[in-house]
């Protein structure tokens, strides 16, 4: 078998999927991509077992039909030294054997029988839904942060994502920060919900960059995008969401309205004196001035800063995780932000006031830590 492509065409479409690949594999098969000549196209796919991406590669001269895994590593780092030039492929179908022909050399490495490769999982009885990418890479980038590490809690590790022809909710939690983001501009015909892990959500944050519309197909155990030349598919992670609306406090007569990024940059300098352990930050509230501090009594180090602030509610005294907020208030892209908050020991939200497009709606929950009087 043999095939003609771009070393940098190649290579571009290989750093896409290679985000699939674990440094540790079950089967060793996996430390290779599979590659796949049909009708003068080269299809090349990674997987994990969990998640499985495909991209396709036109205007491969190619001489016959087959299919090779070839490794990974290898493959990658001889390709990174090339400048762009046409590479043929030359593969022995009966040692898995691969001859690299370039302008100046040969190169020859083993590979494996590529009908061993994992099967990509079909779609049975799918339903399906279309996205805009822009819509789509919004969601994740607001959400993904916000998702949980801890592995006795694999629901919390993923984003949840509820369909419907009303519109899309997208929310992330750890039981200290909570992401819910809304899109009333895109609507499915049919309502659903599921989690998606944090992996396949992080290569489609890294792919999405064109224009296009995102196809989803999604069943009781997997989800399928496809766009552009790229198809993902991922195994859904199993169990019940937890009831997020039933944590967002709806009464918060305590609104505060400040300049993000001047509100970023206080927390961010009197972070730095907070304990290293709990990184608490106190916010204190009275008329027209926000006062954030922070101490460290085992060092002797504390940080207090003014900003002017607008404000309507009782003098408050409230404290966070600095590395929470500053977090959130990073991933929020408003001139100014309301913190409502409604008591000391009740979560404060986040809500961005201005730069919002039509049907999008951001709310940020930080919970509060206990203040040492």
């Amino acid at each position: 078998m043999k095939f003609i492509v771009s070393s940098s065409q190649l290579l571009k479409q290989l750093q896409a999927v290679s985000g699939v690949l674990n440094s540790s594999n079950t089967l060793p098969i996996l430390d290779n991509f599979l590659f796949e000549v049909k009708s003068n196209e080269l299809i090349v796919s990674a997987s994990d077992l969990e998640t499985t991406m495909t991209t396709h590669i036109n205007n491969t001269e190619a001489s016959e039909e087959g299919n090779i895994a070839i490794p990974a590593k290898l493959l990658m780092d001889t390709l990174k030294t090339f400048s762009d030039q046409p590479l043929t492929f030359l593969i022995d179908k009966n040692t898995f054997g691969i001859e690299i022909g370039s302008d100046n050399g040969k190169y020859k490495l083993a590979g494996q029988n590529g009908n061993e490769f994992p099967k990509t999982p079909t779609m049975e009885n799918p339903t399906s839904t279309t996205l805009s990418s822009v819509i789509l890479s919004e969601a994740i980038n607001k959400t993904l942060f916000a998702t949980g590490n801890d592995e006795l809690r694999p629901i919390m590790s993923g984003v949840f994502c509820e369909l419907s022809a009303e519109g899309c909710t997208f929310v992330a939690t750890d039981a200290h920060k909570l992401v819910k983001y809304v899109r009333t501009d895109a609507a499915a015909e049919s309502t659903a919900s599921f989690i998606l892990p944090k992996k396949p959500l992080t290569l489609l944050k890294n792919t999405l960059v064109t224009d296009d519309e995102v196809v989803i197909e999604y069943n009781e155990t997997n989800a399928h995008f496809s766009f552009a030349n790229v198809k993902l598919v991922c195994r859904l992670i199993d169990g019940k969401y937890p009831n997020y609306e039933a944590v967002i406090p709806k009464e918060n007569p305590n609104v505060l309205t400040v300049d993000r990024i001047a509100f970023y940059n206080a927390v961010r300098r009197v972070a730095i004196f907070a304990n290293k352990t709990t990184h608490q930050i106190r916010l204190k509230v009275a008329g027209t001035e926000l006062s954030i501090s922070s101490e460290d009594l085992d060092f002797s180090n504390e940080a207090h800063e003014r900003l002017n602030c607008q404000y309507t509610g009782e003098d408050m005294e409230i404290g966070f995780n600095s590395k929470f907020l500053m977090e959130m208030i990073n991933n929020l892209t408003s001139e100014q932000i309301n913190l409502e908050m409604s008591a000391p020991n009740r979560a404060g939200i986040l809500i961005p006031q201005d730069g919002q497009e039509d049907g999008e709606q951001t709310l940020m929950l930080v919970m509060p830590v206990m203040l040492n009087q």
